[in-house]
């Protein structure tokens, strides 16, 4: 599913702010491994290691390679990890958002 012009715009300018707020997230995530009371370094090392190959596979499918065929499907992933605001939501057409909240209901099932 192809998004129109102006919603692949905020897209792109929205993906940047959401990577980013992913980002922050997983080295919170790291650093609460990093610091736990785990009894070995190679635990924590372990968890360490599953922690990041996961987070890796949701910027995959979250980030990489944006272009207008995949962007529907990358929004859908971003929004599932609640990267964005409301009011950033709203910056893309009711059309659009409305085939956002479709994937959600269709989510939460």
């Amino acid at each position: 599913m192809d998004l129109k012009e102006s919603d692949y715009k905020v897209f792109r300018k929205l993906r940047v702010s959401a990577l980013e707020r992913y980002c922050e997230r997983v080295l919170k995530d790291v650093e609460r491994l990093v610091h736990n009371d785990k009894p070995t370094y190679h635990e924590r090392y372990l968890d360490l290691w599953k922690l990041l190959r996961n987070r890796d596979k949701t910027i995959a499918t979250a980030f990489e390679g944006p272009r207008h065929s995949q962007a529907f499907v990358q929004l859908v992933n971003i929004d599932a990890e609640n990267l964005l605001t409301e009011d950033e939501l709203n910056q893309f057409s009711d059309e659009l958002r409305d085939r956002i909240e479709g994937m959600r209901t269709f989510r939460n099932r």
